[in-house]
């Protein structure tokens, strides 16, 4: 247990999602589906439905374990009620459900609404990257019996950025703050083994601070909970490298492998292929 961070229970960083069991080596993908016209990645690629069904179709050939479908752009941009992002996100949930039965569909949402529309779809988790700015969400977890994602923003309400944001230590306070909210999912009954916690680069934090907990990411590891790293083609990576929004797919694999090497369990990003491949080397090394 990490020095620091409220009491969680005792665990091995076990994961349950849909049947699937992901302990020891066996690294989870998370493929992205972003169902928004303007996302800082693929631009709209997939906003329309017939375009993300391809790329989820796609996804699971290789070889994919979660799918995580956005209707909302992470950051700045037009409002988007939540309608829309009802409108935007549950019928890819229930047409995905029915073409891929096996895989585990993810939300990304921070609106109690939006995740009860698409729990009852057929999503299995709920992606809350806004930690715990709707405290209903948590609640939402428990009704469904999904799994649901406890994350760091550093205070900051959903789609702002930060600005001269300062830590004493960025770590200690991520661990404080998703240990928290994973103690109160679990004591509202989401269950232990579908509650995992991600240390949010980006959000609420410089280029400084995602290499930092990058690099001390197994104290995340250490509290129990299994970790999510999210750090594909994000901004860190390119000011770092001094590289292009299209440029940085090979310092994501890099991350994403010393992730994996500091105890991280699941992996969000936009290359499937290339991150499968690299984490089924760090498995197979061991």
């Amino acid at each position: 247990m990490v020095t620091g961070g409220p009491a969680v229970p005792d665990r091995t960083g076990t994961l349950r999602l849909r049947g699937r069991t992901f302990a020891g080596h066996r690294y989870a993908v998370m493929g992205v589906i972003n169902r928004t016209p303007d996302s800082f990645y693929d631009r709209g690629a997939t906003y329309a439905l017939d375009a993300a069904l391809a790329s989820a179709d796609h996804a699971v050939a290789a070889g994919v374990d979660i799918i995580d479908v956005g209707g909302v752009k992470a950051g700045y941009g037009s409002y988007v009620g939540v309608d829309e992002e009802i409108r935007r996100t549950v019928p890819f949930v229930r047409e995905l459900r029915d073409r891929h039965p096996e895989v585990v569909i993810s939300v990304d949402t921070w609106r109690a609404e939006v995740g009860r529309a698409c729990a009852e779809a057929g999503a299995d988790m709920i992606n809350d990257t806004w930690a715990g700015a709707d405290p209903d969400l948590a609640r939402v977890a428990a009704e469904y019996g999904t799994g649901l994602v406890c994350s760091h923003s550093g205070g900051l309400a959903p789609r702002t950025d930060p600005h001269r944001v300062r830590y004493d230590d960025v770590v200690a306070d991520v661990v404080a703050g998703v240990c928290a909210l994973a103690e109160r999912a679990i004591s509202l009954g989401v269950r232990p083994d579908r509650v995992m916690i991600d240390p949010t680069h980006d959000f609420g934090k410089n280029t400084y601070h995602s290499l930092e907990l990058t690099r001390r990411l197994r104290e995340l590891a250490d509290t129990g909970l299994p970790v999510l790293v999210a750090v594909s083609n994000k901004d860190f990576v390119g000011e770092t490298l001094g590289a292009g929004l299209t440029e940085r797919g090979d310092g994501t694999l890099a991350t994403l492998v010393v992730s994996a090497r500091e105890g991280a369990r699941v992996f969000r990003v936009h290359d499937v292929v290339a991150a499968r491949t690299a984490l089924d080397v760090v498995a197979a090394v061991g």
